[in-house]
This record gives C-alpha cells, structure tokens and sequence, in this order.
C-alpha cells in the first residue's frame, strides 16, 4: 500500500445521547460504543478481518483502554489492536484525524474510529493523599495547564469571552433555542440513523425539547453577570453515548459502491489555555487553508456548542455561513457526552452531506467540524462529499 492518500469516510453512526442519570445511565463507554461499531461494518459491507485498527476517544474514565473492551464487545477478533485517546473534548474527533493519518501514512487501510462516554459510569476521581494514613481526596477535574499558565473553569473563560464580545445573554438564549427547533425538526430522520441495538437504546435525543425564549430565559445564570451570563439553557448538559465512523483508504473506497466522505484536511492546534474556547478559531483557519477551502464554499459546518458563546464565536469569527450551521442542532440540544461529542460532529457530516435527502443539493460539496477542548485545544477537519457509482 502506498502512503500519502486520502483517507475516506464510508461509514457513520452514532447512539442516542442521554443526559448523565437518564436513558443510558445503566451502561458502560464501551457498552455504549460496542452496537456502534458493528452497525458500520454492516452499512459498509466490510467483513470485520479487514479492519486494521480501533481507535476510540474517551475522557472521563482515566484508566484501562475502553476500546479495547468496546472491540471485543462488538465481536471484532481478538488480534485486532484497539487505542484508547484522551485529549478531552477533542477526544473523538483527534481518533478519526489519526485514523486518516494512518492511512495516509499506508499503515492501515481501514480503521474504526470515533468516542464514547458514559458521564453516569464515570468513575469517582480521587488524589491519594501525601500525608501517610490520610484519606483521599476526591476531585472534579485534573489540571489542563500548568502553572504558568492559566487553567481557568471552563463556564468562567466562557463568561469572561462573553462579556469581552458583547454577546448578551439573550443572543446566547436565542442560538440555543434556534439549537433545539433545529433538532426537534431532525428528529424523524434521526430514528432511522440512531443505533437502537434491536430497542435496547433509546431512538431519540432525550434532552432536546420545544425550547420556548421564555422559559430559556428563565434558566438561572452560572457563570457570569446577569447582562453576558451563561445559563443552564446556553451550557450543554453532561451526557452519555457513543459515536464512530469507518475510514478506509482510496484503494479499499474503490472496491465499494456507495459514496463517502474524502477527508481533504484533519489535524488539531494549540491556543491560549486561559482561552480555550477560541482555540477552534486558528485550527479552522488552518483546514481551511491546507484543504484550499473558503467559508463560502462549505455546505456544511459542525462546530460543537459547550457553551453557546464559544459556538457563536467561533462560527463568526470563521464567517461561517448560518444557514450551514449544526443541521440538526448541537450540543446545547442533545447534551456534551466528552469523549464522543467530536466523533457526532463527524456523523453529522456525514448525514447531511451523503445522505439521500441532501445527496442531490451536497454533490461534490465540502465541510467542516471542529470542536474545542479544555487546556487551549481544538481539532478538525475539513471533508468532501463523493458520490460514486457501484463498482
């Protein structure tokens, strides 16, 4: 095999996403992730020996390589390696952009890649204590930059990005609402793409709902003044599920009928950790420009929506075209499963540009996803729709 080739999607799903407590709360990650991965074998017609490698990201459980279990759970063959990637938020995404690494290096041909997280099965996270006989001492989050360097909470920078643009805590109101309309009106065709694993997973986001102006303005302020500040109704929930999608080298592309997405550019970049939610800012820039791509010729855009501030932001400040943001809504309407919430940017991509309702409109079109992570992170990419015949 030859390297420095495109690799292309071919195949995307992804669970329903359940707020942590809710309709998932009873399963493990890889539990989550398993049905997942032995749906996109079937939607491709690939036989489960040809997958060279399983790549999955995970935030949350800091130990062991769910993936590895995820793999095995699926019915994947003992010999088939299996990599678990932390990069936070990044996590599900970073595994489909080294997914396309391999194969453009020629080490892989075809690769199972995405996130999972289940926040409800998470485990308790405790320091031992450095004081002999001492108790543990439990904690919320580790370190995402250390000293010098800022390492602010998350809602706070987004407060703090707010405040410094102006954007009132109604225009934040007002995008998640639009964020839930545009998921309720995605919900039928959603029940034909969720993985319900013969009814044992829900066929639909819980958490989105008919989100009015009022009652979201209702929703009490958490980080921020009372004029710029973040609510529940603009922070997306903590959630459980799992997505991925199989990449596979031109050559293996070839030997399929049906169509895909050519990754035209993926990576990932560093920005100021005090600012982490404008890191995706630079990293699109950057796809854009490897992949000769401009904001006006995307179809489609996936930016992930923690907060609704780091989402407006990001997509105007990238002068993304609304009318191609987050088709079926966003994090503020499904909720913020960690590890997998990049790997659904991706899945969305995939439907809104390959499937038969946007086939005709997304022939040929490209788009982007990005997402942000805690520490000054964000990765990409930047994907073509390819349509080809059988054989």
């Amino acid at each position: 095999m030859t390297g420095d080739q495109r690799a292309v999607i071919v195949a995307a799903r992804r669970t329903a996403v359940a707020p942590r407590g809710g309709a998932l709360a009873r399963l493990q990650a890889d539990e989550l992730a398993a049905p997942v991965l032995r749906r996109l074998l079937d939607d491709a017609g690939i036989a489960a020996d040809r997958i060279d490698n399983v790549l999955l990201g995970n935030a949350l459980y800091g130990g062991g390589n769910p993936a590895r279990l995820a793999a095995l759970r699926a019915g994947l063959s003992p010999s088939i390696p299996a990599l678990t990637l932390d990069t936070q938020c990044c996590s599900g995404l970073d595994a489909i952009v080294m997914a396309a690494r391999l194969i453009g290096a020629g080490a892989a041909d075809c690769v199972l890649a995405g996130g999972m997280e289940s926040f409800s099965r998470a485990p308790v996270r405790m320091h031992r204590s450095q004081v002999p006989g001492e108790p543990p001492v439990a904690y919320d989050r580790p370190a995402f930059a250390p000293p010098p360097f800022a390492d602010p909470d998350l809602a706070q920078a987004a407060a703090l990005l707010a405040a410094d643009r102006g954007l009132s805590r109604q225009a934040q109101v007002d995008f998640a609402v639009a964020s839930h309309r545009k998921a309720v009106a995605a919900r039928a065709f959603l029940k034909t793409r969720l993985i319900t694993d013969g009814g044992r997973l829900p066929d639909a986001d819980s958490f989105t709902r008919d989100l009015s102006r009022a009652t979201a303005l209702r929703a009490p302020i958490l980080a921020g003044p009372q004029e710029t500040g973040l609510s529940a109704a603009t922070i997306a929930c903590e959630a459980d599920g799992a997505a991925a999608v199989l990449v596979v080298s031109q050559r293996a592309f070839a030997g399929l009928g049906g169509p895909g997405l050519e990754i035209l550019a993926a990576g990932s970049a560093g920005g100021d950790p005090e600012a982490p939610a404008l890191a995706p800012v630079a990293a699109g820039r950057r796809l854009m420009k490897a992949a000769n791509v401009a904001p006006s010729d995307l179809a489609a855009t996936e930016i992930m929506e923690a907060y609704a501030v780091q989402a407006m932001v990001n997509a105007g400040d990238l002068a993304i075209e609304p009318s191609g943001l987050n088709w079926m809504g966003g994090g503020l309407a499904r909720g913020h499963p960690i590890g997998a919430s990049g790997a659904i940017l991706a899945v969305n991509l995939f439907d809104r540009m390959l499937s038969r309702e946007n086939a005709a409109a997304a022939a040929r079109s490209r788009g982007m996803a990005l997402i942000a992570a805690a520490g000054g992170l964000a990765s990409g990419m930047v994907v073509e729709a390819v349509f080809k015949q059988a054989g």
